[in-house]
């Protein structure tokens, strides 16, 4: 069988040669960047006064811009190092010691965080405990190093089921990716209580298998299964059944003595007195203390406030374009590694803006999940630039359509007819 998917691959392989990667990829993913950058450098001494009026700290007006620079130019050398110098067929050699990785950097913290509560590396926040700390540097959460080790192992795994016929298979497939999405539950929704997280790597999870070809069926009960185990996860939990509570009660919860609908009521403040043109950069009032997470998951609240209605239509038309990128990138791929990949960066990045946008709007229950490129913080920033890095590396072995059925190899930049755009095929390309 290991002999047939390397055949398989190398006919894949055989389909496209090497050519021009999709730069228009860059293009949408640094225009969000520096949108974030411009918020962060708006917001940041607001925030960096708030934290010295309440917990004494001295942190300078240019604390959280530094930062964020800080992590963007790390996040650009990852994008680099992943995107050109990391081979994808190499990382997926080593997808299971990354997957493994993943489990006990989240054992690790669920044992310093939870059990021995060691305060000099692990931070808690709100009874959750998420996030290493590395001195001189700032924090690490784990369940993104998680979500990363899925993807990739399971970009492997499932495209060698795909060959050989067995995606639908109860034991070969359905098993072994239930056993570790139930892993991933117990340490990221149970120990570090990030329910949002959860649903994300279940969007992850979910588009690889619907590109690999699970059966419509198969995909019905597994979906029916989750939405009663988030239903349970949300019962058991007090903190999540006041959430949905508040959610359900909707603006009656606004005006309520109890508070309950402080956080939400006042993301619609920050985005409805934003107006069409928003207050402008540096006016944002709702920064000065009264949203909680301004600058982290509350960023796109502060977004529409300094920018207003026409500036959140511009951001989010740009993850539209990302996203559609990502999925013509996928569409035109013949090796099913790659085309895996693919799908799941795309329900990576698009569950993350969905379920951050729905919750600051009030359309779905107040969860914490930070928006993709624009919220401070720089683990996620850094593994969205490694996995958007492996699908700028996947665009170099692109194929029209009409050569995946033929078989026909593609031209690459060296060619005679000078092909050296990215190969899609229409007349018109986003």
């Amino acid at each position: 069988m290991v002999e047939r998917a390397r055949r398989t691959v190398s006919a894949a392989r055989e389909l496209v040669r090497k050519h021009r990667p999709d730069y228009r990829l860059i293009s949408y993913t640094a225009v969000l960047v520096v949108i974030g950058l411009i918020i962060i450098f708006a917001i940041g001494p607001q925030r960096a006064n708030l934290l010295n009026e309440t917990f004494g700290s001295s942190l300078g007006d240019s604390y959280f811009i530094l930062r964020q620079t800080m992590s963007v130019l790390i996040a650009m050398g990852a994008f680099i190092a992943f995107a050109f110098f990391f081979k994808f067929d190499w990382i997926l050699k080593h997808s299971g010691k990354i997957l493994l990785a993943g489990f006990g950097a989240s054992a690790l913290l669920a044992l310093f965080g939870n059990v021995f509560h060691v305060e000099a590396i692990t931070q808690c926040a709100l009874g959750a405990c998420r996030w290493f700390v590395i001195p001189g540097i700032g924090t690490l959460q784990p369940s993104e190093f998680l979500k990363f080790g899925v993807l990739i192992f399971l970009a492997g795994f499932l495209a060698a089921r795909m060959r050989s016929g067995e995606i639908n298979s109860r034991d070969k497939t359905l098993i072994p990716v239930a056993a570790i999405l139930a892993v991933c539950a117990f340490f990221i929704v149970i120990l570090q209580k990030d329910l949002g997280t959860g649903v994300a790597l279940i969007a992850i999870v979910a588009s690889m298998m619907t590109v690999a070809g699970i059966s419509p069926r198969i995909g019905a009960f597994a979906a029916a299964g989750l939405v009663v185990l988030g239903v349970v996860t949300i019962v058991i939990a007090p903190h999540r059944m006041e959430r949905m509570m508040t959610f359900l009660s909707g603006d009656e919860a606004a005006t309520a003595v109890d508070g309950g609908a402080y956080h939400i009521t006042h993301a619609k403040i920050a985005i409805g007195s934003g107006g069409l043109f928003g207050l402008g950069i540096g006016n944002s009032v709702q920064a000065a203390g009264y949203l909680p997470e301004a600058i982290n998951d509350s960023v796109f609240a502060i977004l529409g406030e300094t920018f207003g209605f026409l500036g959140l239509v511009f951001i989010l038309g740009m993850f539209y374009l990302l996203l559609r990128r990502i999925l013509k990138i996928m569409d035109h791929l013949p090796d099913e590694r790659y085309k895996l990949l693919a799908a799941g960066v795309f329900g990576w990045i698009g569950s993350h803006v969905i379920i951050n946008v729905a919750a600051m709007t009030g359309l779905m229950p107040l969860t914490g999940i930070t928006l993709p490129l624009l919220s401070f913080g720089g683990t996620s920033m850094v593994f969205i630039a490694v996995i958007l890095g492996l699908v700028f590396q996947a665009s170099q072995y692109t194929a029209h359509r009409s050569d995946l059925k033929k078989g026909k190899k593609d031209e690459d930049s060296r060619s005679r007819r000078r092909v050296g755009r990215t190969r899609y095929a229409g007349r018109r390309s986003i």
